[in-house]
């Protein structure tokens, strides 16, 4: 499977996506934790198929510092003893906010319950906005087979830079 489009290189595309990162830096910069915010955007990923953003993620979340357990065990989250309370809600918040059309009431009353729990609303601000902007990066990556396994961490923000 080959890469159909660079995103990267054209100049739609390109000006679109400097646009997204600046987006992305609202999240970044808010008090969602930083390790929070790949552990969501890991698990939308996966849900998604998204392999480039799976590398990018994984490999961000190591270079800041994340384990390799923890990021191995994401996919299987519920069944893992490695996750707090708070990155458990943020967890099921992605997944049932990325399977949108498993479930026709989308993010149900008890996950938003949990986040509630363990989040103000700055944060919860920022947890909704991040599964709406890793939704749209899985879609436009699997679009054009944007492969992973190139990715070094700080590569994104440099290629926007």
């Amino acid at each position: 499977m080959e890469t159909r489009l660079n995103l990267f290189e054209n100049e739609i595309s390109a000006k679109f996506f400097k646009r997204f990162a600046n987006a992305g830096l609202v999240i970044q910069q808010s008090s969602l934790p930083h390790s929070t915010q790949e552990l969501v955007s890991l698990r939308a990923s996966q849900i998604n198929g998204c392999g480039w953003c799976i590398d990018m993620h994984t490999k961000e979340a190591t270079a800041a510092g994340e384990t390799a357990v923890r990021l191995h065990l994401v996919a299987a989250w519920r069944e893992a003893s490695v996750f707090t309370e708070a990155e458990r809600a943020a967890l099921a918040f992605a997944e049932e906010g990325t399977r949108l059309a498993d479930a026709h009431q989308g993010v149900s009353d008890e996950t938003w319950a949990q986040v509630r729990k363990h989040y103000d609303d700055d944060q919860i601000a920022a947890l909704v906005c991040l599964v709406g902007l890793i939704n749209a990066a899985n879609r436009v990556a699997v679009i054009v087979h944007q492969q992973g396994g190139s990715y070094e961490a700080g590569m994104f923000a440099a290629a926007l830079g």
